[in-house]
């Protein structure tokens, strides 16, 4: 199953910020500690391994792309969610790291 990919910074250009949480849901799959250390205001948080009961929480109707630290995560969490039956899914290539160096350097790194 091949999961589309958006880049940080094609992400940003498709939804613009005040847009993430009304057209879009941005998903973040990385584990709370991770939070700490760097995170986007817009997205919603579900630790990865805590997807399965909490897809209640997740909006079908809306796309929603799934990011984490560098990529690997979120791609694992998008086809979880292609096969649970949500529509429209993409991985956000790069995860929180590339959005850093395409999107917002005020991001911190780690």
């Amino acid at each position: 199953m091949t999961i589309p990919e958006l880049s940080p910074e094609a992400f940003y250009n498709r939804w613009p910020q005040n847009e993430v949480g009304e057209e879009v849901q941005l998903l973040d799959v990385r584990e709370v500690a991770e939070l700490e250390l760097a995170s986007l205001p817009a997205a919603d948080h579900i630790p990865m391994g805590q997807i399965p009961q909490r897809l209640g929480e997740l909006d079908s109707k809306k796309p929603i792309v799934v990011m984490c630290h560098g990529g690997a995560r979120s791609l694992r969490v998008a086809q979880f969610l292609i096969s649970q039956g949500f529509k429209e899914v993409f991985n956000l290539s790069g995860g929180i790291d590339a959005w850093s160096k395409q999107v917002d350097p005020k991001v911190p790194q780690y």
